[in-house]
């Protein structure tokens, strides 16, 4: 395993917050995508749902044309975030995202891209925030431990999918100690009972989930007095005002065309299953459940 990704750095990079008793508002990355952030902060005041009470999973800045303002903002509200990837690449200053693609594919290529346009514009103040980020975000919410990491609990930059075999995510469970992961990276929401436990990731802010509309996606963690129930959302923002600010910086076009027609440049990181989904709109209306220990009990 990488040695920034060992179980003692994992251990002193993690932060505890708490108990909370009240919504919980859960993102992915924001991906450089002013537009995208700025409208989900302003959907969680109409929630009445404060910053303090709101998980970034990394990434702030990716793709999109505005790193430093994206990056900027979420330090500026108070959101909790952890470091991703791309933070930990940016503050320690090294030569590419980090992101786990493979070598000379498309990902890989597009990502020397759009990296080293927000390389170039990050400064010292924001890389020394980016720097003393935590790892990993915990809380105790009805009696259950969540556990928010950015691409696994072992690995910053693993990809996880629900189509993957349920001994990775058991697998993952053995060190995370928590009935609740919640986890980035992927892109793709989706919810995953795994046993009594629960993998969920909430999805991305600043591109589409590859599925043919424009909409980013954030969830709730709501606590309910046997559990926690986990609420899917769908985020309307101005992606043809963020597709044009990457066009006019002449960044990414690839990307700046997904912003609109919801469809990624590339499938290279996808297993079977979710690149057969490509462009069929998700429907993630239901809502999920994790029992505590109490209800599993009775």
């Amino acid at each position: 395993m990488d040695m920034r990704n060992s179980e003692d750095r994992i251990r002193s990079g993690t932060r505890d917050l708490g108990r909370f008793n009240t919504p919980v508002l859960v993102c992915g990355g924001a991906y450089s995508n002013l537009e995208a952030l700025q409208a989900l902060i302003a959907t969680a005041r109409q929630l009445a749902i404060p910053p303090a009470r709101i998980i970034h999973t990394g990434d702030a800045i990716a793709y999109c044309a505005d790193p430093c303002e994206t990056a900027k903002l979420l330090q500026d509200a108070g959101v909790h975030a952890i470091q991703g990837n791309v933070e930990e690449s940016l503050a320690a200053s090294l030569p590419n995202c980090g992101c786990g693609f493979n070598e000379d594919s498309l990902c890989d290529q597009l990502a020397h891209e759009w990296f080293s346009y927000a390389d170039a514009r990050t400064g010292i103040e924001l890389r020394r925030w980016m720097g003393a980020l935590p790892l990993h975000l915990t809380f105790e919410m009805s009696g259950l431990r969540v556990r928010t990491v950015h691409g696994s609990v072992q690995e910053i930059n693993r990809f996880m999918f629900a189509s993957h075999p349920m001994s990775d995510f058991d697998a993952e469970f053995t060190h995370a100690a928590a009935d609740v992961i919640v986890a980035g990276h992927s892109g793709i929401p989706f919810t995953r009972h795994v046993g009594n436990r629960v993998w969920h990731n909430p999805g991305s802010l600043g591109i589409p989930a590859n599925d043919g509309t424009p909409r980013a996606w954030y969830s709730v963690l709501t606590p309910q007095e046997d559990g926690i129930r986990i609420d899917h959302h769908s985020l309307d923002y101005d992606h043809e005002r963020a597709k044009a600010k990457m066009v006019d910086a002449g960044v990414c076009t690839e990307y700046a065309q997904a912003l609109s027609n919801g469809l990624w440049p590339s499938l290279d990181i996808l297993p079977e299953a979710e690149k057969i989904a490509t462009g069929v709109p998700l429907d993630l209306s239901k809502s999920f459940f994790c029992a505590n220990r109490t209800a599993v009990a009775e």
